[in-house]
């Protein structure tokens, strides 16, 4: 089992679940994988499966912590333009 693999996988998990973080978590597990799936074809070890996982969750949890941003981003804005309109 390459070990790289299955830390992709774990690091894709997690970049789904943690909010902020996932960002950096779904990076390093895109890079993790890639990594990964270059040794396991040189060396014909176990965990491709992982390794593959580990990209689709990461990119999963990339997407997702984007979107997130961006949605928190816009909120701040949309809603700080209020507040000029409520002072007296």
């Amino acid at each position: 089992m390459n070990s790289k693999a299955m830390t992709s996988f774990i690091v894709g998990i997690m970049s789904i679940f943690i909010p902020l973080l996932g960002l950096i978590l779904g990076i390093f597990g895109i890079v993790y994988a890639n990594q990964a799936m270059k040794q396991i074809e040189l060396t014909g070890q176990d965990g491709r499966t992982y390794a593959l996982a580990g990209k689709i969750c990461s990119s999963i949890g990339l997407a997702l912590q984007i979107i997130l941003l961006l949605f928190v981003l816009a909120s701040l804005l949309f809603f700080s333009s209020f507040t000029y309109f409520m002072m007296p």
